[in-house]
């Protein structure tokens, strides 16, 4: 009986034995799976907002009437003695005064705010041949007005162009006054007198051939009684204290800035009927 028992333990020994070493080793550290790579997430970039459209410019539309000015860039400060030699005449810069703008505006006025009416850019210094040419005993056609509008106008494709320039006026004997400005003439503070004058020229001219379109006396009735009238009313008054000393001076004036651009547009609205009407 022992000797069966003792054989049994033998072989339970031995059974166990092999069950051992068919099982792994132990590796000591226990392997970790290493966890699938996570796609980073990509940040949302906002995509830019479209710019705010900008209004289209009305100057791409059909163009019945281009208006060109060229009157507004200075201001003539005159001051008159007893004789010529006593004459004092400065040019003051006032692009930022509006005129040539001004100038459209009645004009756009004048017809109903009609839509083909167009401002018409030109470079600087455009107008100089013709207000002041070399030429002055031969004419040269290139200093002539429709050669200096047809120069920079070659793509607009207007129908008509209105031409405003500024011209010399006489004031009395040799004594003239040019373009938007003020004159003062006598001696003294009593004797003395102070005015504005708003001295302009209107020119159309035919879009296609430049050819001078405007009647020898258009509106020539209604100019002469307009300017007798503006020479009497308040339109041009100044008092000697707001001519401006010294000329440089004139820039700055509020005053006279505002009294300018009143009489510049009672002269075009009396006289642009006249010219518009041809068209």
């Amino acid at each position: 009986m022992l000797r069966i028992l003792a054989a049994a333990s033998v072989l339970l020994c031995l059974s166990s034995l092999a069950s051992a070493q068919t099982q792994p080793a132990p590796t000591g550290v226990p392997s970790q799976a290493t966890p699938a790579a996570t796609p980073v997430a990509k940040k949302a970039v906002a995509k830019a907002k479209p710019a705010a459209k900008q209004p289209v410019a009305t100057g791409n539309g059909p163009c019945r009437i281009g208006v060109i000015s060229a009157l507004g860039d200075r201001f003539s400060v005159e001051k008159f003695g007893l004789t010529v030699f006593e004459t004092e005449e400065s040019h003051v810069p006032i692009e930022d005064w509006g005129l040539d703008d001004l100038v459209v505006a009645r004009v756009r006025a004048a017809t109903g705010d009609d839509p083909t009416v167009r401002k018409i850019a030109y470079p600087k210094g455009a107008f100089e041949p013709y207000f002041n040419p070399k030429s002055r005993f031969l004419p040269d056609p290139r200093e002539s007005l429709p050669a200096i509008v047809r120069s920079f106008t070659a793509a607009t494709n207007c129908k008509r162009y209105l031409v405003v320039t500024r011209v010399k006026a006489q004031l009395s004997g040799t004594l003239t006054t040019d373009g938007i400005g003020v004159w003062s003439r006598g001696i003294g503070s009593l004797a003395r007198r102070s005015r504005l004058h708003a001295n302009f020229a209107i020119n159309v001219l035919d879009g296609t051939t430049y050819e001078k379109l405007d009647r020898a006396f258009a509106g020539f009735g209604a100019q002469f009684a307009l300017s007798k009238r503006l020479a009497e009313d308040s339109l041009g008054e100044l008092d000697n204290s707001q001519f401006p000393e010294p000329a440089a001076a004139a820039a700055s004036s509020q005053t006279l800035r505002e009294k300018a651009r009143a009489l510049l547009a009672a002269r075009l609205d009396g006289m642009l009927p006249d010219y518009l009407g041809q068209q």
